[in-house]
């Protein structure tokens, strides 16, 4: 099973807040059998102690150390949120388009993650991976084949 996969891309979704984003892009890595259901309050337990708001309208929630042993495989979750969601209430320009969720054992997303710094180093790319109705430019991005993108 490949570490980020269609069924764990959520396109043109809306969250009320930060928790209910993180909540969502956690519950795609639940459902997919990446993590065991409490791996998702870890999730939010890590959010409270720093922010995984990277820039670009891009954030990375994922578990604490202690969470490792509610992976049972490792993941990556994509929730696209093009309306945007508020990741920190101090900073209204502070807007997360894109929530990855990840749930990894080892460093097997390394490379996942060091596609997407690419990806949103570049903010039209980011803007248009927050706005696409394709799930697969998104898998061809973070998976490091942008296609002519």
């Amino acid at each position: 099973m490949a570490i980020l996969e269609k069924n764990r891309i959520k396109l043109q979704a809306t969250a009320v807040n930060k928790e209910d984003a993180i909540r969502q892009a956690g519950a795609l890595l639940v459902e997919s059998g990446c993590v065991a259901a409490p791996y998702v309050d870890g999730m939010l337990a890590r959010e409270t102690t720093m922010s995984t708001y990277l820039g670009n309208g891009v954030s990375i929630p994922h578990g604490q150390y202690e969470d490792r042993g509610h992976i049972q495989q490792t993941g990556i979750s994509v929730l696209q949120v093009p309306a945007g969601v508020l990741w920190d209430e101090d900073d209204e320009d502070e807007l997360a388009y894109l929530i990855i969720g990840i749930a990894a054992n080892s460093d097997e997303h390394m490379t996942v993650l060091s596609n997407l710094a690419e990806a949103i180093e570049d903010p039209d790319m980011a803007e248009e991976l927050a706005k696409t109705t394709d799930a697969d430019l998104i898998m061809r991005c973070l998976n490091g084949v942008p296609d002519g993108v």
